[in-house]
């Protein structure tokens, strides 16, 4: 089993590399928490992976600032908020469910208090 657990955790890093990949040329779709999962699915399931990941140019300019100094420039911030909040705002926008609504402010919320507070801004 712990095998096989290595396994879908390198197959989910790989897969979270592609969708970051993809974030990187497409406006919309988020490259950094991407980027981070996989490193953390990779740093799980194998070193090599691991140190293969830490290795692409990716990663260098996309986290290895964040994963040395957990500190982020505001552009960055920017470019893992921005698109986030708009996709949520659309999504509570268009559904009628109030419960929805409160959790997707609530989710916000968390998420705007982490990024200012929780993280370190550099220049």
């Amino acid at each position: 089993m712990d095998k096989l657990k290595k396994i879908l955790l390198i197959f989910a890093g790989f897969i979270c590399v592609a969708i970051g990949t993809i974030g990187v040329v497409m406006p919309l779709v988020p490259t950094t928490p991407f980027l981070l999962l996989a490193a953390l699915c990779f740093a799980k399931g194998s070193e090599r992976f691991h140190a293969w990941f830490t290795g692409l140019p990716l990663y260098k300019k996309h986290l290895e600032g964040f994963a040395t100094t957990r500190s982020m420039t505001i552009k960055t911030k920017l470019a893992i908020l921005i698109p986030v909040t708009v996709m949520l705002f659309i999504i509570g926008l268009l559904s009628g469910s109030l419960h929805l609504r409160i959790f997707i402010t609530f989710l916000l919320t968390i998420k705007y208090i982490y990024f200012i507070f929780g993280i370190k801004t550099t220049k």
